[in-house]
């Protein structure tokens, strides 16, 4: 069976299950998956709706740019310098697997309420993956190549736009497909509790009080964004691999 069949089954399964759900719990902690689409609908239409859209949109891609840069650049220079790398994993790897929220007091202490908490919160969830990846990409260049870029005597800039780049392009584009949904979170996390609008502000706001179909809403949304935008990054990845 083909990709398309195996997940329109898996939709079809997670629409019965959800239904299920809905029979059992019923409309105070639910939302049948029908009238959730329509107040999608409805949701897409409102004019309050699309300035937290912006909102948090906007905190995403400055977070996105900054975790690309910064994952690119230090994992090239944690990649070609080989003790600095043995040195700084452990504790990248370390980092990686602790939940991200303990850090977010100290964010916010630091940062304020507002974009800047957000952002760096949010780059938090996703650099790691990025860096990770392409520090062992860049391990796994052939010697040949630094050796030639040493004997032409490039700098680490010159070395990261003629070799590094083109080697790590793949990997980057993995890490970016594994940290975008943990960016995702960030924003949505930080959003909940330390800023004034975003769809993260919309959802806290709509739990507080207890706002069943708009939560559904959102939740629908923000699920279908992620798996559109996962959809692309795992299509652009493979390409890229194939090459």
């Amino acid at each position: 069976m083909s990709a398309r069949g195996d997940s329109l089954i898996l939709l079809g399964l997670v629409l019965l299950f959800w239904q299920g759900l809905y029979f059992v719990v019923g409309d105070i902690a639910l939302a049948p998956p029908l009238a959730t689409v329509g107040h999608a609908y409805e949701l897409l239409a409102s004019a309050d709706f699309w300035p937290n859209v912006a909102s948090s949109f906007r905190a995403l891609g400055i977070a996105v740019l900054i975790e690309v840069f910064a994952g690119l650049v230090l994992g090239v220079l944690f990649g070609l310098n080989r003790l600095l790398g043995e040195v700084v994993e452990p504790v990248l790897v370390t980092f990686y697997s602790i939940p991200k929220i303990v850090f977010y007091p100290i964010v916010l202490m630091f940062c304020g309420i507002g974009l800047l908490s957000v952002v760096v919160f949010a780059v938090m969830h996703g650099i790691l993956p990025i860096l990770l990846f392409t520090m062992t990409a860049v391990r796994s260049i052939r010697p040949v190549f630094l050796r030639t870029a040493r004997a032409m005597r490039l700098d680490f800039w010159q070395m990261l736009w003629s070799i590094a780049l083109p080697a790590t392009i793949p990997e980057v584009f993995t890490g970016l497909r594994i940290g975008f949904a943990g960016t995702m979170l960030g924003v949505l996390l930080s959003e909940m509790f330390g800023s004034k609008n975003g769809l993260g502000f919309m959802l806290m706001n709509a739990i507080g009080l207890n706002q069943v179909n708009l939560i559904m809403s959102l939740t629908l949304l923000l699920v279908s964004f992620a798996a559109l935008v996962n959809l692309g990054l795992l299509h652009v990845d493979r390409r890229l691999h194939r090459r």
